[in-house]
């Protein structure tokens, strides 16, 4: 099975993405919900145990085992990912336009992150000093401006 990890700032998509693709049949998992994060020193960390479980495939993670075909998305964005880069098969990072973000972030109603004045100044920072690092590692770009059907198509054309 074919890993992949889909990542980004606040609001570029995400998991609207994973979304897309879990209705068109491909296993996905979202670690901004359950049990995927540590706080270490205040900020919030991948749990190497849970994630190693995901990418492993184990029956816990409710997807097909690493030597079975098919596509594992795995959605997240934390300082300690790049930890696990060499397990993934591609590293696909979703970006969109400042002036975007802030739209999406103002006025999302899934997730209430963003709407604090102090969260988008610290989502807009982090475009500036983190994007540009997730962009180096990235084996893919995808602008997220176009639908969300669209961007599923491009990223199912890269990872094959």
């Amino acid at each position: 099975m074919k890993r992949v990890l889909v990542t980004g700032m606040s609001g570029v998509g995400k998991s609207t993405l994973l979304e897309e693709l879990a209705a068109r049949g491909f296993a996905t998992v979202d670690t901004d919900y359950g049990d995927f994060h540590e706080v270490v020193d205040g900020e919030r960390l991948w749990r190497r145990d849970r994630i190693e479980a995901v990418l492993a495939a184990a029956p816990a993670a409710n997807v097909a085992p690493a030597d079975e075909p098919g596509v594992l998305f795995v959605q997240g964005t934390v300082r300690n990912q790049g930890s696990f880069y060499s397990r993934f098969d591609h590293i696909v990072l979703l970006s969109a336009p400042v002036e975007v973000l802030v739209e999406r972030l103002s006025t999302r109603t899934t997730n209430g992150y963003g709407k604090d004045p102090a969260e988008l100044a610290e989502t807009l920072e982090y475009v500036r000093t983190v994007e540009p690092l997730l962009r180096a590692s990235a084996t893919l770009e995808v602008v997220t401006t176009v639908p969300v059907a669209e961007v599923a198509d491009i990223v199912l054309e890269h990872v094959g």
